[in-house]
């Protein structure tokens, strides 16, 4: 997320959502990220998602993690070194669903509405993150979140880059248990259910 806010070539969909509150209140963009990760939990209720060490990992570790590279990383001005890092960081974020995901600790906040709506509909994984990257990409261009060509190139790939990484990082579940269990906290879907 920091790589992409540092290329300024758009943001991806759901960081235009978080600049454009950050722009409508006095809250870093990481510190809004994390808020909007807590309040993504709430939409999982509907979904009987549950979440696990990942999920909390996830809420409390990004917004962070965004805020301190911004702090540590110069915003390039060469179109040659922006254009790289943009490419890079959606590859890298696509890389990181695919492991954490794996790891079977339970989806980020985001990820598991994907994971849920993908539960509950049997949509594609494809379909439903693009649905939800669009969906957040409107809101956050209404609230003035930067919207480029980086914006549109994560949009359209992040779908198929999660799908590819969860298979290139799938593990097998434990033999017998028909499922994956996500840190005990409950039922989740296996992996391989999602590729």
């Amino acid at each position: 997320m920091g790589l992409q806010l540092r290329a300024t070539l758009g943001l991806d969909p759901w960081d235009a959502f978080h600049q454009g509150i950050a722009e409508h209140t006095s809250l870093s963009i990481g510190t809004v990220t994390i808020v909007v990760g807590a309040a993504a939990l709430l939409l999982w209720i509907p979904l009987r998602q549950r979440p696990g060490l990942g999920t909390v990992s996830n809420v409390l570790v990004i917004g962070v993690t965004v805020d301190a590279t911004l702090w540590l990383i110069p915003e390039p001005d060469a179109l040659a070194v922006r254009i790289p890092m943009l490419v890079f960081a959606i590859v890298l974020c696509g890389a990181a669903t695919g492991l954490y995901i794996s790891a079977r600790f339970g989806p980020g906040p985001r990820d598991g509405l994907m994971t849920g709506l993908h539960r509950r509909t049997g949509w594609s994984i494809r379909l439903v993150r693009t649905g939800i990257e669009l969906a957040v990409l409107a809101t956050g261009f209404a609230l003035g979140g930067s919207v480029g060509v980086g914006t549109v190139l994560f949009a359209l790939a992040i779908g198929p880059l999660s799908q590819f990484f969860l298979r290139v990082f799938a593990i097998p579940a434990p033999a017998g248990t028909g499922s994956g269990i996500v840190a005990r906290g409950g039922v989740e879907p296996q992996v391989q259910d999602l590729i």
